[in-house]
């Protein structure tokens, strides 16, 4: 049956455990399990392979694996830099766009999901969802965004303003 080698199941476990069967073809999407699995390569083929991500949680494996499968099928358009809009829908295409939709905590773990598991296209785009976020924002709005406390003083953001003054959009 050769041609069908890429055809073969994998297994991802998560953090706690969980087993995910990913067609291999598409877990490769991972640096970090393409890597893992090329060791591999004269594995008995019967044998199905575990791949243990214990940095990843199960909610988030899962919607990595979503983003993994959907970008097989329709990988997604390249992300202009600086951010064209703030928008992310103006962005890139719209199940992309409605995939980011999600609550801070969960956007933030899949932007380490996919910095640990090493999928470029899923790390573009979460980074871009919170520079968009960011885009067009005051420091005081960011910081209302993001739950940060301003731990400056009066004098020391004073002094950073003027530091990067230059930065400033005219």
């Amino acid at each position: 049956m050769a041609g069908m080698t890429d055809e073969r199941n994998l297994t991802l476990l998560s953090q706690e455990g969980d087993s995910f069967q990913v067609p291999v073809s598409i877990a490769r999407m991972s640096e970090l399990v393409k890597t893992m699995v090329d060791d591999d390569d004269d594995a008995d083929d019967d044998e199905q392979q575990e791949v243990p991500l214990p940095n990843v949680k199960s909610s988030v494996l899962s919607k990595v694996i979503d983003f993994a499968k959907h970008h097989a099928t329709e990988p997604m358009s390249e992300i202009d830099k600086p951010l064209k809009s703030a928008n992310m829908s103006e962005v890139v295409q719209s199940w992309y766009s409605e995939f980011v939709d999600v609550d801070q905590e969960l956007l933030f773990e899949l932007i380490l999901a996919a910095n640990y598991m090493d999928i470029k296209p899923l790390l573009d785009l979460t980074c871009a969802t919170v520079a968009s976020m960011i885009k067009g924002k005051t420091p005081e709005e960011i910081r209302k965004t993001f739950n940060i406390v301003n731990d400056f003083t009066p004098e020391e953001e004073a002094q950073v303003r003027e530091e990067n003054k230059w930065c400033e959009e005219a």
